[in-house]
Protein backbone atom coordinates (compact mmCIF):
# COMPACT_ATOMS: atom_id res chain seq x y z
CA UNK A 1 0.00 0.00 0.00
CA UNK A 2 1.26 3.64 -0.75
CA UNK A 3 2.11 5.51 2.49
CA UNK A 4 -0.18 8.45 1.36
CA UNK A 5 -3.23 5.83 1.18
CA UNK A 6 -2.31 4.97 4.75
CA UNK A 7 -2.00 8.52 5.80
CA UNK A 8 -5.25 9.41 4.58
CA UNK A 9 -6.93 6.50 6.23
CA UNK A 10 -5.19 7.40 9.73
CA UNK A 11 -6.38 11.00 9.61
CA UNK A 12 -10.20 9.96 8.73
CA UNK A 13 -10.46 7.65 11.32
CA UNK A 14 -12.56 8.79 14.32
CA UNK A 15 -11.45 9.16 17.89
CA UNK A 16 -13.57 9.85 20.39
CA UNK A 17 -12.03 11.87 22.94
CA UNK A 18 -15.31 12.80 25.62
CA UNK A 19 -18.74 11.60 25.34
CA UNK A 20 -22.16 12.98 27.34
CA UNK A 21 -26.36 13.12 27.39
CA UNK A 22 -27.87 16.17 28.18
CA UNK A 23 -31.45 17.49 27.87
CA UNK A 24 -31.59 18.72 24.26
CA UNK A 25 -32.87 22.44 24.86
CA UNK A 26 -32.68 24.39 27.94
CA UNK A 27 -36.68 23.86 30.43
CA UNK A 28 -38.13 25.72 32.84
CA UNK A 29 -41.55 24.56 34.59
CA UNK A 30 -43.44 27.77 34.30
CA UNK A 31 -45.89 29.11 36.84
CA UNK A 32 -49.40 30.72 35.72
CA UNK A 33 -48.19 33.86 36.50
CA UNK A 34 -46.19 33.48 33.18
CA UNK A 35 -48.85 32.01 30.63
CA UNK A 36 -51.10 34.56 32.64
CA UNK A 37 -49.30 37.64 31.80
CA UNK A 38 -48.41 35.92 27.73
CA UNK A 39 -52.11 35.97 27.48
CA UNK A 40 -52.88 39.26 28.84
CA UNK A 41 -50.02 40.72 26.21
CA UNK A 42 -51.87 38.61 22.91
CA UNK A 43 -55.10 39.88 23.83
CA UNK A 44 -54.28 43.07 23.28
CA UNK A 45 -52.64 42.97 20.43
CA UNK A 46 -54.61 40.80 19.27
CA UNK A 47 -57.49 43.62 19.71
CA UNK A 48 -54.98 46.38 17.72
CA UNK A 49 -54.51 43.90 15.18
CA UNK A 50 -58.15 42.80 15.05
CA UNK A 51 -58.94 46.67 13.98
CA UNK A 52 -56.02 46.92 11.32
CA UNK A 53 -57.43 44.13 9.85
CA UNK A 54 -54.64 42.02 10.04
CA UNK A 55 -56.06 38.72 10.43
CA UNK A 56 -52.99 36.34 8.86
CA UNK A 57 -50.80 38.40 12.00
CA UNK A 58 -53.00 37.58 14.42
CA UNK A 59 -52.69 33.69 13.38
CA UNK A 60 -49.27 34.03 13.23
CA UNK A 61 -49.38 35.34 17.09
CA UNK A 62 -51.51 32.37 17.75
CA UNK A 63 -49.06 29.63 16.52
CA UNK A 64 -46.43 31.55 18.23
CA UNK A 65 -48.18 31.49 22.05
CA UNK A 66 -48.88 27.50 21.07
CA UNK A 67 -45.05 27.43 20.33
CA UNK A 68 -44.49 28.73 23.57
CA UNK A 69 -47.03 26.68 25.44
CA UNK A 70 -45.79 23.53 24.23
CA UNK A 71 -41.91 24.10 25.02
CA UNK A 72 -42.98 25.21 28.17
CA UNK A 73 -45.04 22.01 29.53
CA UNK A 74 -43.27 19.79 27.62
CA UNK A 75 -39.82 18.85 28.97
CA UNK A 76 -37.04 18.17 26.69
CA UNK A 77 -35.57 14.30 25.24
CA UNK A 78 -31.63 13.41 26.19
CA UNK A 79 -29.73 13.42 23.77
CA UNK A 80 -25.66 12.12 23.03
CA UNK A 81 -23.07 14.46 22.17
CA UNK A 82 -19.65 13.76 21.44
CA UNK A 83 -16.27 15.68 21.08
CA UNK A 84 -14.14 13.63 18.17
CA UNK A 85 -10.72 14.45 16.75
CA UNK A 86 -12.99 15.28 13.99
CA UNK A 87 -15.77 17.51 15.20
CA UNK A 88 -18.59 17.56 17.39
CA UNK A 89 -21.71 15.83 16.96
CA UNK A 90 -24.94 16.89 19.03
CA UNK A 91 -28.30 15.45 18.96
CA UNK A 92 -27.54 13.44 15.52
CA UNK A 93 -25.69 16.82 13.76
CA UNK A 94 -22.08 16.20 13.42
CA UNK A 95 -20.24 19.81 13.04
CA UNK A 96 -16.08 19.86 11.61
CA UNK A 97 -13.40 21.83 13.13
CA UNK A 98 -13.27 23.74 10.28
CA UNK A 99 -16.93 24.62 10.06
CA UNK A 100 -16.18 25.88 13.50
CA UNK A 101 -15.08 29.91 14.24
CA UNK A 102 -15.03 30.06 18.35
CA UNK A 103 -16.64 29.08 21.53
CA UNK A 104 -17.38 30.33 24.76
CA UNK A 105 -19.78 29.10 28.20
CA UNK A 106 -23.15 30.91 29.16
CA UNK A 107 -25.21 30.18 32.00
CA UNK A 108 -28.79 29.94 32.21
CA UNK A 109 -31.36 29.33 34.53
CA UNK A 110 -28.61 27.38 36.27
CA UNK A 111 -27.40 25.27 33.12
CA UNK A 112 -24.06 26.04 31.68
CA UNK A 113 -24.40 26.14 28.16
CA UNK A 114 -21.39 25.56 25.64
CA UNK A 115 -21.98 27.95 22.53
CA UNK A 116 -20.48 27.24 19.16
CA UNK A 117 -20.30 30.08 16.51
CA UNK A 118 -19.90 28.15 12.91
CA UNK A 119 -18.44 30.94 9.81
CA UNK A 120 -21.73 30.47 8.26
CA UNK A 121 -24.96 29.78 10.24
CA UNK A 122 -26.72 29.91 13.30
CA UNK A 123 -24.74 29.35 16.45
CA UNK A 124 -24.82 26.01 18.20
CA UNK A 125 -25.77 25.32 21.78
CA UNK A 126 -25.48 22.25 23.64
CA UNK A 127 -26.16 21.89 27.39
CA UNK A 128 -22.80 20.26 29.69
CA UNK A 129 -25.59 18.79 31.83
CA UNK A 130 -23.40 17.77 34.43
CA UNK A 131 -20.18 17.27 32.27
CA UNK A 132 -17.08 19.33 33.82
CA UNK A 133 -16.90 22.50 31.81
CA UNK A 134 -12.94 22.50 31.71
CA UNK A 135 -12.50 19.09 30.45
CA UNK A 136 -14.61 20.27 28.00
CA UNK A 137 -12.94 23.41 27.02
CA UNK A 138 -9.70 20.86 27.04
CA UNK A 139 -10.78 19.12 24.43
CA UNK A 140 -12.67 21.83 21.73
CA UNK A 141 -9.42 24.50 22.59
CA UNK A 142 -7.33 22.17 20.83
CA UNK A 143 -9.47 23.14 17.58
CA UNK A 144 -10.74 26.82 18.00
CA UNK A 145 -10.13 29.57 20.06
CA UNK A 146 -12.11 30.08 23.21
CA UNK A 147 -13.74 33.36 23.79
CA UNK A 148 -14.06 34.51 27.28
CA UNK A 149 -16.85 37.24 27.09
CA UNK A 150 -18.30 36.81 23.42
CA UNK A 151 -19.55 40.00 20.93
CA UNK A 152 -22.68 40.84 22.02
CA UNK A 153 -25.35 41.52 18.77
CA UNK A 154 -28.03 44.15 18.35
CA UNK A 155 -30.69 41.22 18.45
CA UNK A 156 -28.93 39.76 22.28
CA UNK A 157 -28.87 43.02 23.29
CA UNK A 158 -32.56 43.81 22.17
CA UNK A 159 -33.46 40.83 23.60
CA UNK A 160 -32.10 41.51 27.29
CA UNK A 161 -33.08 44.92 27.45
CA UNK A 162 -37.03 43.75 25.88
CA UNK A 163 -36.48 41.25 28.94
CA UNK A 164 -35.72 43.91 31.78
CA UNK A 165 -38.41 46.07 30.36
CA UNK A 166 -41.22 43.59 30.36
CA UNK A 167 -40.79 40.96 32.59
CA UNK A 168 -43.57 38.40 32.31
CA UNK A 169 -42.60 36.79 35.98
CA UNK A 170 -41.07 37.17 39.04
CA UNK A 171 -37.19 37.17 39.03
CA UNK A 172 -35.97 34.53 41.18
CA UNK A 173 -33.29 35.22 43.76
Amino acid sequence: MDTSTEKKNEEKREEVYLEWSSPSRLFKKRDREYFTNIAAIVFLLSIILVFAREFVLIAAVLSIVFLIYVLSTIPPEEVKHRITNLGIESAGAFYRWEQLFEFWYEEQWGQTLLVLRPFIGPRVIILLGGKDRNSVREYIAKHIPFRETPQKTWVDNAARWLTNKIPLEKPTS
